[in-house]
């Protein structure tokens, strides 16, 4: 029992931490955080140099925006529904909640953003969040159904 006990607390400090994480991240000012994507963008362009490829550097910038937020709620909505399959029988309703804490994190975010200099909240933003943390909790479940079909790790 006590080992049960253990994985709850740390499923749930994960969870909690990846929010501080996104919390933290989304508490930058524009520049830091244009300052972050755009090193990315650097680098992807240094690669691309090498490739006989024209590309709009706006629209990669975009595109890298935009996967970090689907890419850390992807995560969250792993994170959410495994904690909570911990402590509830896993059923429609728990994945449901699990969306539903991933949605309402994802809305507190950007309504966090608009008390920060140069950030602003965007329903956009939390259309990617959201169709992220959808596809996390999709992908941890089918994960689960072949864990399960497989008849765990004994084979």
């Amino acid at each position: 029992m006590k080992k049960l006990v253990g994985r709850k607390d740390l499923a749930l400090a994960l969870t909690l931490a990846w929010m501080g994480m996104i919390f933290y991240l989304s508490h930058q000012p524009a520049s830091q955080s244009s300052e972050l994507s755009g090193s990315f963008v650097d680098m992807l362009f240094i690669f691309m140099s090498f490739m006989p490829v024209s590309i709009y550097e706006e629209a990669v910038h975009f595109f890298i925006r935009k996967s970090a937020h689907f890419s850390a709620y992807f995560i969250l909505g792993i994170l959410v529904l495994h904690t909570l399959k911990l402590f509830f029988t896993l059923r429609y309703s728990v994945i449901l909640l699990a969306f539903i804490i991933s949605l309402m994190y994802a809305i507190t975010d950007e309504f966090h953003q608009t008390f920060i200099p140069g950030r602003s909240g965007e329903l956009r933003d939390v259309l990617v969040d959201s169709a992220g943390s959808f596809t996390g909790i999709m992908t941890y479940l089918l994960c689960l159904i072949l864990y399960n079909k497989l008849g765990g790790l004994d084979r």
